[in-house]
């Protein structure tokens, strides 16, 4: 048995499956991680995502922000983006399904020594604090209401956490944190708008993981979502967004040894066969 964690795919079904193959996963004894951000911007994010619910509790995914938004999106509560990829899922015959699995996914998990989130965990949050925090989300995410909570998910403030917050307010931290944290200052108020390479980070701000003091720091946090950042394996700190569809690569680590595993976008071998 073995545990493979994979960065965003973003319906790059083809490359998924090559990696699948090139891991030798199997179903019936493996498990798969995905660190979020399963659909959108790649092609075919509705394949991709069927095959990704016939594997059944072979796969543990967390929610991503391109995940959220397909529900937002499917709600009417928020419009498709210039480069979205979503209307094969909302044109299925099947949409209501995949969606409801969607919905029910969740935003954190923790095993052992490991904790799987799409973005990040705020520096001043622990590992039960966070997965508690998370299951708060969820739990708003499975209500027969859910679309109200959806309407209210979204924005840019409060950017910070303290345990006083309450309502919409309190949960959009969460999820800001969880799907689109990449950068904070060192008492934890969150940018949203940078998302480049570790050099070029703004003045006054940190990536979330090497804030001093990370109430996390003892876990290592499987993470993705910073295609920027690339690659990065430390001992409590693993990053695996490497860009499939933006041209770069699509990983997976094997949790037992973190040997590594890597296809190339399925556009690049393409172009490639056609020159």
């Amino acid at each position: 048995m073995a545990t493979y964690a994979i960065g965003d795919v973003q319906g790059c079904y083809q490359s998924f499956q090559q990696l699948v193959e090139l891991i030798g996963f199997n179903a019936t004894r493996d498990k798969l991680w995905l660190v979020g951000d399963l659909v959108n911007r790649g092609p075919d994010s509705l394949i991709l995502l069927r095959s990704i619910i016939e594997l059944g509790n072979a796969v543990i995914p967390v929610l991503g922000n391109h995940d959220l938004h397909l529900l937002l999106v499917a709600e009417g509560l928020s419009k498709q983006h210039s480069g979205d990829t979503l209307q094969d899922i909302l044109d299925a015959p099947d949409r209501n399904d995949l969606l409801n699995w969607l919905r029910h996914q969740k935003l954190f998990y923790v095993e052992d020594e490991y904790a799987l989130v799409h973005a990040g965990i705020l520096p001043c949050w622990d590992i039960p604090q966070a997965a508690e925090l998370a299951h708060e989300v969820e739990t708003a995410l499975c209500k027969e209401n859910y679309q109200e909570f959806l309407l209210h998910m979204y924005g840019n403030e409060p950017n910070f956490w303290h345990d006083g917050l309450t309502g919409y307010e309190r949960l959009r931290v969460i999820i800001n944190a969880m799907t689109r944290l990449r950068v904070c200052t060192a008492d934890g108020r969150m940018d949203f708008t940078y998302k480049g390479p570790l050099q070029s980070i703004p003045q006054g701000y940190l990536p979330w993981f090497e804030v001093p003091d990370r109430a996390s720091k003892s876990t290592t946090v499987i993470f993705g979502h910073w295609s920027a950042l690339g690659l990065q394996i430390r001992e409590n700190l693993i990053a695996l967004d490497t860009g499939c569809f933006w041209k770069g690569k699509l990983t997976a680590i094997r949790l037992e040894d973190r040997k590594v595993f890597q296809v190339p976008c399925a556009k690049q071998v393409i172009a490639a066969f056609q020159q």
